[in-house]
């Protein structure tokens, strides 16, 4: 069942898909509604998922899923794939590339290859102290507070 992002608890299990470009205006309302309408059908075993949508910075999807009474299954992670790979496939973005990293430059999120981002760290057009988003966090409450974080405070510090 589709529930609004903010009524979901911190213990909430996050999903985040980094998009290699910003979305409009216009693609962030079509794609939350063809999310919504996703996860209003997504189960688990025949049982309903209560989740949730946002997309921060009109460059990030983030699902969340309240798991206290039903959890996530193999076959519903497929099927959440399923509908980002859709997306990818309609707005000609990449969304599922684990292999990126998006940070803040002044006031624009970048979005760069891996090898890229280490050599901008060798070239000190990125620091320590970039702030980095850590698309590694797993849930609503690390999203909140851990999700946009200097580059030393996240899975990025090895590269400094």
């Amino acid at each position: 069942m589709q529930v609004p992002f903010d009524t979901l608890s911190d213990e909430a299990r996050v999903w985040i898909y980094p998009s290699s470009r910003a979305f409009t205006l216009k693609e962030c309302e079509k794609i939350t509604a063809k999310l919504n309408t996703f996860l209003t059908e997504w189960t688990a075993h025949g049982a309903s998922l209560n989740a949730g949508v946002s997309i921060p910075y009109k460059r990030f999807i983030v699902i969340a899923l309240d798991e206290s009474q039903q959890g996530a299954t193999g076959c519903s992670i497929d099927a959440s794939v399923k509908i980002i790979q859709e997306i990818e496939a309609i707005y000609s973005v990449t969304l599922l590339d684990k292999m990126n990293v998006s940070f803040k430059q002044g006031g624009y999120i970048t979005y760069k290859p891996l090898v890229d981002f280490k050599q901008m760290i060798k070239s000190k057009s990125v620091t320590k102290n970039t702030i980095v988003f850590n698309n590694l966090v797993v849930n609503k409450e690390e999203f909140l507070t851990q999700w946009e974080v200097p580059a030393h405070q996240s899975w990025h510090s090895r590269y400094f």
